[in-house]
């Protein structure tokens, strides 16, 4: 006799044994433990306050203590040239004369006519002197040509004094055509020849007739960034060095500052007097200028590496309760390893030494 297994018995059978498959795989799921968060290990320091010392190193500038373009004041011509460029000259020597025909002629055309007016104020003067002498005798002058003589002397005197003023001021005229050296300096540049057309207009214009400069002093200018402004005052003694005389140190005593910031720059200008009398600087050299900013007070000091500076802005991290926080900071003076800070911070705040820009807030950490 022949056994049949119906189709619904395998069903049974089968599902019964997937049943049993899955219950074990929940209880192996289940015996697995969960994974936690670990806090990792960080190196941290101690917020101290302390007092530090640098030096800032900026560009300068130095330049001749005096300088002047020498031009010439009327139209005329270069009659003869005394010095040349490297010349060392002294305050009021002869430096070159001009030439001016037109001038002599309007020199003797303005004698000429104070001569006249001279003459006519003379006459005039004697003829009141006269007539007042003799009104002294009663009826003999009247009153009405006394008061003429004398509106007729008062007349004479005044054409005789704008003929002197106009005398006068072309003999002016005349006493430029000699340049001369307002101070002592040396000629470094000269831009004309013997019979060169000089004067107030045209081509004779364009160029100075010499750039004379006092070199035995120096400036040197320098732009003292906002944050270090408090740091120089007048009488204050810096150093520099320049390029031609890298190994020679040179210094200079504080003299002006400005007392106000450039808008553009944001920095104040401060300059300094340099001796130069062997001539060893010369105008125009750029000096590498070293300034000392001595410890006025104990600040937070913190290793550079522990300063990070995103778009985000600049910023420490500081431990509490072994979390990250971040704060956010303002830098101040710089050595090499070490910056000065300011924040919402206190002394005892434990910060991380070295961060990476991939910590976040919040995150655990063993210090």
């Amino acid at each position: 006799m022949k056994k049949y297994i119906f189709p619904y018995t395998i069903c049974i059978t089968g599902g019964m044994a997937l049943l049993t498959l899955l219950n074990g795989c929940s209880a192996t799921a289940k015996k697995e433990p969960v994974a936690t968060e670990k806090a990792a290990p960080i190196a941290t320091f101690k917020l101290q306050k302390e007092k530090l010392a640098t030096a800032l190193q900026l560009p300068g500038e130095l330049s001749a203590f005096q300088q002047v373009d020498l031009y010439a004041k009327v139209s005329s011509f270069v009659k003869t040239l005394n010095v040349d460029i490297g010349s060392e000259v002294k305050k009021g020597q002869l430096l070159m004369t001009l030439e001016a025909p037109e001038t002599n002629s309007q020199l003797a055309a303005a004698k000429s006519r104070l001569k006249a007016q001279e003459a006519l104020y003379l006459a005039s003067k004697a003829n009141y002197d006269r007539l007042y002498e003799t009104s002294k005798t009663p009826g003999t002058i009247s009153k009405n040509d006394l008061d003429q003589a004398v509106a007729r002397k008062n007349s004479d005197l005044a054409q005789f004094e704008a003929a002197k003023a106009s005398y006068q001021e072309v003999g002016s005229l005349r006493d430029y055509l000699e340049i001369r050296a307002p101070f002592n300096g040396k000629i470094t540049a000269r831009n004309v020849n013997l019979g060169a057309y000089v004067g107030p207009s045209g081509k004779g214009s364009e160029f100075p007739l010499f750039t004379l400069q006092e070199q035995k002093h120096l400036r040197l200018a320098i732009s003292i960034p906002e944050v270090y402004t408090g740091y120089l005052k007048a009488g204050d003694e810096i150093s520099f060095t320049v390029r031609s005389l890298p190994e020679q140190l040179f210094v200079a005593k504080v003299k002006r500052l400005s007392g106000a910031l450039d808008l553009r720059l944001r920095s104040e200008k401060v300059e300094m007097d340099v001796p130069n009398e062997n001539k060893q600087l010369l105008p125009g050299m750029v000096a590498e200028v070293h300034i000392p900013l001595p410890a006025n007070a104990s600040t937070f000091i913190v290793p550079k590496k522990a300063v990070i500076e995103t778009a985000e802005g600049t910023y420490v991290w500081k431990v509490v309760g072994n979390k990250t926080e971040k704060v956010n900071i303002k830098k101040g003076r710089e050595t090499d390893d070490q910056t000065e800070i300011f924040g919402k911070l206190n002394i005892g705040d434990e910060l991380v030494t070295s961060p990476s820009e991939e910590l976040r807030a919040g995150t655990p950490i063993k210090p």
